[in-house]
């Protein structure tokens, strides 16, 4: 076999379900971190800021959801390196559990978590694109187009949407270097100032500390969130096993890098009072830096940041539908793969339609708060599956996996800390937006009839055949 052939024969390497697995490992990495990294870095600081008033809680709280997301990273590798199957969440909860739970983690990532994340981000996109261009349109109808554009380019097959993504990823890499390198630029100029000893903390160590501390968390966390996408196109990696481990530590640690360098640079050029008052902090710190010409060069780097977070979910979450309905849980034409592409057209098409509809509704930012919710409590959730694998393999005497990248270390302890933090996260919520949370929740049940719908379809077919 010539060499060209090889190639060729790996390229088009196929899963159980048909899928095509194209992927390799520096594709999959900038899938993790294109499903962390959006707008919010470029804002959150800001919130932070304001329920801690210095610069060492300030970069203190974003450590702390850094070692929260690098042990999600290693969870979530294990996972995968278990049953790199498509669906990531959603087949780890069907063989972990049982299919109503996964049915339910699909229905609200259809309906909530993913299409209302994306229409958020997409009028994100559209207002930062229409104060670049001047122009004066609607931000739906550029929403609308921005996720109809990723949308037709994700059904044109994994290479292409994955080249998009993994453009767009770098491109929003050098964003952020280009804020962090401007800001340390200012700072090596004018001089870094240096917080007196007994500003460090301004409060003693207290309930209300660690209240302000809870509360700055929810949105650095929120930040961190995004690399479980990953997981959703493990049949797509080549060697998943062995890739989509190594992806998922690599891209969570290089975010964790970039978030403080942010944060370093947010802190120290506003000062953490100045921070707290910037309700745009990556423009504000542009602005000092270099002036209007910055901060209009930032706005590009939003602009970029928040079209490839679009691009990233278009191209993940699709496959959670198509797994549901290749289990006989929903519309069979979701379950369809275009016949050379091998991508399912149909479920990300009904993803992106989805999207415009939310997005052009206006509701965007009610849905955004209960987002939260219900992405945090199937973060633990799906955590604990880890829990179920490891007492089945006792109980069945089989071996775990191999020590390395592929292993949560230090479980159950650092496993069940997660899985705590997560569902703080969302009790958090609870009480913060009882409103919007309890839409959520009502959405959430509101599954169940319609999982026993499907199911009495799946049964009723299986006994036609």
């Amino acid at each position: 076999m010539r060499p060209s052939q090889e190639v060729n024969v790996v390229s088009t390497q196929t899963g159980p379900s048909g899928l095509a697995a194209r992927l390799g490992l520096f594709d999959a990495t900038m899938i993790v971190m294109g499903g962390i990294i959006g707008s919010g870095i470029f804002i959150n600081p800001y919130v932070v800021a304001r329920q801690l008033h210095t610069a060492t809680l300030i970069l203190g709280a974003w450590v702390i959801g850094g070692m929260i997301a690098l042990a999600g990273a290693f969870i979530y590798s294990e996972l995968a390196a278990r049953m790199p199957k498509v669906g990531g969440q959603y087949a780890y909860l069907r063989e972990a559990y049982h299919p109503a739970l996964a049915f339910l983690y699909g229905w609200v990532l259809l309906l909530v978590i993913q299409t209302g994340g994306m229409a958020a981000v997409a009028v994100t996109f559209a207002k930062y694109f229409l104060e670049l261009t001047g122009l004066h349109v609607g931000e739906g109808l550029i929403a609308t187009l921005a996720l109809g554009l990723l949308t037709v380019i994700n059904c044109l097959g994994v290479r292409v949407g994955s080249t998009v993504q993994s453009t767009l990823m770098v491109l929003r890499i050098f964003a952020i270097a280009a804020l962090v390198g401007c800001g340390a630029w200012f700072l090596l100029r004018n001089g870094t100032p240096v917080p007196a000893k007994s500003t460090l903390l301004d409060r003693p160590v207290s309930f209300d500390l660690v209240t302000a501390m809870g509360a700055a968390l929810v949105p650095v966390l929120f930040a961190y969130g995004g690399w479980q996408t990953a997981n959703f196109v493990a049949e797509e990696v080549r060697e998943p096993r062995k890739n989509l481990p190594r992806a998922l530590v690599i891209g969570v640690i290089g975010v964790v890098l970039l978030y403080l360098s942010v944060n370093v640079v947010c802190v120290y050029v506003l000062e953490p009072a100045g921070l707290a008052a910037a309700t745009t902090p990556a423009s504000a710190v542009m602005r000092v830096a270099w002036g209007p010409k910055g901060a209009a060069l930032i706005a590009v780097g939003i602009a970029l940041s928040a079209l490839g977070f679009l691009s990233q979910s278009i191209l993940t979450a699709p496959r959670v539908y198509f797994a549901m309905a290749e289990d006989g849980l929903f519309f069979r034409s979701v379950g369809w793969l275009d016949p050379r592409r091998r991508v399912p057209v149909v479920a990300i098409a009904l993803q992106g339609v989805a999207a415009i509809i939310i997005a052009l509704s206006g509701r965007y930012d009610q849905i955004l708060s209960y987002v939260v919710s219900m992405d945090f409590l199937f973060f633990g959730l799906t955590a604990t599956c880890l829990f179920a694998f490891r007492r089945r393999d006792f109980k069945e005497g089989r071996r775990p996996p191999e020590k390395g990248l592929a292993r949560m270390p230090g479980h159950p302890v650092t496993t069940f800390l997660f899985v705590a933090a997560s569902w703080l996260v969302v009790i958090n919520t609870i009480f913060k937006y009882p409103h919007n949370t309890a839409v959520g929740f009502g959405i959430l049940f509101a599954g169940i009839p319609v999982y026993f719908f499907w199911s009495a379809q799946k049964r009723k077919r299986d006994q036609e055949t």
